[in-house]
């Protein structure tokens, strides 16, 4: 295993970490902490949890693996999170996680979720921001990060109140244009930088011929080229994989064995992308509640498939992947909550449309033949 420094804290973090979000059967806790000490014992000491993750089963999963780790003289370090705004709610839920984790601190506890600067300065009028320094000063929590989904320009805008000492953020090989700047503010920060949805949410794999320009050697898997292309970045401590069993874990790891990118292989890389590939959607799912349950992501989702092949069939992808009706989205209201929450500030209603069009002309020419 590989390991970095996490910003100015001096913990020696590996370079690949766990994401607790993804476990095979949430329902079966034994089996889910097997898999965390799994990846415990191949080194990887960065765990990453949240309320709410997997079932809400995943800080059970974690807590019970803990119980296990502890009895080791490898280190380990937890990161779970809070969205709460109200400070006495945040409080609780931090307690809460204390208790389900079987730990007495938090090593890095995330003000979670930051969509946008005014979901910011939510977080300080409501009292999260100033639960979070108390608990730390009471020795609770350890480090303070924060996670974000907002564009890369608002992220040094949070950066420079110099309350954080670490950012997790969605950062991928096709979408790095936008998050870009947040992580050079970071690291100039002496931050530390934990990027999550490393495949851009299974688009890379899912497309490995149009993204076989990621592969700089002959013997990568695009597994390979997605995380190596992440490892290679200075800037960037960790890179989260969520995992599902032992074998993902053991898949994860061969990565670690590759040659890293040098600079002009990344900035060759970064320039396919930037000309052809930043406008794809990477499935994070925070769209999910749409007010006229539209289930938007599974559209957006699938409008990935126009722009990563021209020729594939809209209503094929809707009816056989996501058995979705295009006739969901008359229910849409044009509210633009979705547009608003979209990790990638993507044009989801002018997708609406695409996509209306594109099965409508399907139709079209089936009828004829």
């Amino acid at each position: 295993m590989k390991y970095k420094t996490y910003g100015k804290t001096g913990k020696k973090v590996s370079i690949l970490g766990f994401g607790g979000m993804r476990f095979e059967n949430p329902g079966d806790l034994d089996k889910g902490a097997e898999t965390v000490l799994h990846a415990y014992q191949q080194g990887i000491n960065y765990f990453d949890t949240a309320p709410g993750y997997c079932d809400d089963k995943s800080e059970d999963i974690m807590g019970l693996a803990i119980k296990e780790m502890k009895k080791q003289e490898q280190p380990f370090y937890i990161s779970t999170k809070s969205s709460k705004a109200d400070g006495d709610e945040l409080r609780k839920q931090l307690e809460d996680s204390l208790k389900r984790l079987n730990v007495d601190k938090i090593n890095f506890f995330h003000c979670w979720y930051l969509s946008s600067l005014p979901a910011w300065e939510e977080r300080k009028a409501k009292g999260a921001v100033a639960a979070i320094l108390k608990a730390k000063e009471e020795g609770l929590i350890e480090h303070i990060s924060f996670s974000t989904h907002m564009p890369g320009p608002d992220i040094p805008k949070v950066i420079k109140e110099d309350i954080f000492e670490g950012v997790t953020l969605g950062y991928s090989a096709i979408n790095f244009p936008f998050r870009q700047e947040g992580i050079l503010a970071a690291a100039e920060k002496n931050m530390g930088v934990v990027v999550m949805n490393p495949l851009g949410g299974g688009v890379i794999p899912a497309n490995e011929e149009r993204f076989n320009f990621l592969k700089i050697r002959p013997e990568q898997t695009i597994l390979d080229a997605a995380l190596q292309f992440l490892y290679s970045h200075d800037e960037i401590t960790i890179s989260l994989v969520g995992f599902r069993n032992k074998k993902d874990i053991d898949t994860a790891i061969k990565t670690l064995d590759g040659e890293l990118y040098q600079a002009e292989e990344i900035e060759k890389i970064k320039a396919k992308v930037t000309a052809d590939f930043d406008n794809l959607c990477t499935a994070c799912m925070y769209c999910k509640d749409c007010p006229e349950g539209i289930p938007v992501w599974k559209f957006v989702e699938t409008a990935n498939g126009f722009y990563l092949n021209g020729t594939q069939k809209m209503s094929d992808r809707l009816k056989y992947h996501f058995v979705t009706s295009i006739d969901e989205l008359d229910k849409c209201t044009e509210c633009r909550e979705c547009e608003d929450i979209c990790t990638q500030k993507l044009d989801i209603l002018e997708r609406f449309e695409m996509l209306k069009k594109r099965v409508a002309e399907e139709s079209k020419a089936s009828d004829k033949s």
